[in-house]
């Protein structure tokens, strides 16, 4: 056995195909193939279901994978733990929702790069749910997600912002009525598979407000850009962090009582680079405390 057959498991485990495993872990589909060949014959067990076009791990061969995400976590952190600079080089994997993706994430991976110049952030966006199972299974290291109720076992966070939601409406609509103007205009749902359109479609249900639906999108940009073609209202997080470009669009908070979207970064409980992770968590806090992200804003890499 030895830590690239590890790896090169893991990896099929995560890219699902042996070719995706092989551009992964920049080898051959026929070396991938001759190594997990080489493990089935060392270890006397069979890792793959191959009567099936695209062989699939069986559960002997998933329950291994677990236990090699271990014993690959505890080998890169060896020499981390030795020298005592804790892995603050080579890379980082960063899981993010699609919101943070033009503010909180580049201003502070920008800022933690400044500290940090040689630690490589690998950035993976994702929806919450998503993010989470791949925290779980170790292919992320941590991840800026959008946290409602516990987490798994074993899995740890930190918070990092909480964004109060508000009503999106073009510039030339008048009132300050919420509630009216929800129900006069045509409304642009948040999409229920994140967690903030089920916050959203939780409130209108409680408060008895009937929307007229007339789309459903994921991201804020396509949102606030529907909104300033005057197709609608919508609601949607107050960013911490604002992008470099705002469009002219009414902004109005909530009545109180309303959800709040907690921005929360999450990581394995037993990630050996638990300090690197720690100096992403204070670069969030950080870039928090600017508030705006712009080419100027935190110092330069």
């Amino acid at each position: 056995m030895s830590i690239r057959r590890l790896r090169t498991l893991v990896a099929v485990h995560d890219h699902r195909t042996f070719s995706a495993a092989a551009d992964a872990v920049f080898i051959t589909h026929a070396a991938v193939s001759q190594q997990m060949r080489s493990l089935e014959e060392e270890w006397g067990v069979a890792l793959f279901d191959r009567t099936r076009r695209t062989p699939e791990l069986t559960p002997v061969g998933r329950a291994l994978v677990a236990r090699a995400r271990e014993i690959l976590r505890a080998y890169d952190g060896l020499l981390p733990s030795v020298l005592g600079d804790e892995g603050f080089a080579g890379e980082i994997s960063l899981g993010a929702v699609p919101m943070t993706l033009t503010g909180l994430t580049p201003l502070s991976v920008r800022l933690l790069k400044a500290r940090y110049p040689d630690l490589h952030v690998r950035i993976v966006p994702g929806m919450t749910t998503q993010l989470i199972a791949e925290v779980e299974r170790g292919a992320l290291d941590c991840a800026v997600l959008s946290r409602q109720g516990p987490l798994p076992p074993g899995i740890d966070h930190a918070d990092i912002a909480r964004e109060p939601m508000e009503l999106l409406a073009p510039a030339d609509v008048s009132g300050d009525d919420v509630r009216a103007l929800l129900v006069a205009h045509p409304f642009i749902r948040f999409s229920r598979d994140a967690v903030v359109g089920g916050l959203i479609d939780g409130w209108l249900r409680d408060n008895r407000i009937a929307v007229d639906v007339t789309m459903e999108l994921q991201g804020l940009e396509a949102i606030s850009s529907m909104v300033l073609a005057g197709l609608g209202v919508s609601i949607v997080p107050a960013r911490c962090v604002r992008g470099p470009t705002r469009l002219p669009l009414r902004r109005l908070p909530l009545p109180e009582g309303a959800p709040v979207r907690q921005l929360t970064l999450a990581h394995r409980r037993d990630n050996p680079r638990l300090r690197v992770i720690e100096a992403m968590h204070a670069a969030l806090l950080g870039a928090v405390g600017i508030g705006t992200f712009s080419p100027g804003a935190g110092p330069a890499p």
